[in-house]
């Protein structure tokens, strides 16, 4: 089992950028796959980004790729997603989640999640 807690979330001005951070405890981080998703009031979560256990394979979603960055640090139990060029339309919670193995850009396959970090980008 593994407890996420997301930081580094705030207010930003369009075009700036923020990193999130993604902390893990309990056992056996490098076992899990990580992904970013995000939700807006009254619609539904939407994948964001996702790494591999190994950290050597990346997936994103269209609205971030080349803006969005993903990684991790199995040494020092964290996942980051660095923001760039953020648009007003970025505005949402964002949530870390983890699933064992393999990682997939369907939420329903992710079995634990953190409590979110608001990122609210001002145009």
């Amino acid at each position: 089992q593994v407890q996420l807690v997301e930081s580094g979330g705030g207010l930003v001005q369009a075009g700036g950028s923020l990193r999130l951070s993604c902390a893990a405890s309990g056992r056996a981080f490098g076992n899990y796959a990580l992904a970013w998703f995000r939700q807006t009031l009254g619609k539904e979560r939407e994948f964001v980004a996702a790494i591999s256990r190994s950290g050597d394979s990346t997936s994103y979603a269209d609205s971030v790729q080349g803006r969005f960055t993903i990684s991790r640090d199995n040494a020092k139990n964290t996942a980051y997603l660095q923001t760039n060029s953020l648009k007003s339309e970025d505005t949402a919670v964002y949530y870390c989640a983890a699933q064992r193995w393999t990682y997939s850009r369907n939420k329903y396959e992710y079995s634990y999640w953190g409590q979110g970090t608001q990122v609210t980008v001002s145009s």
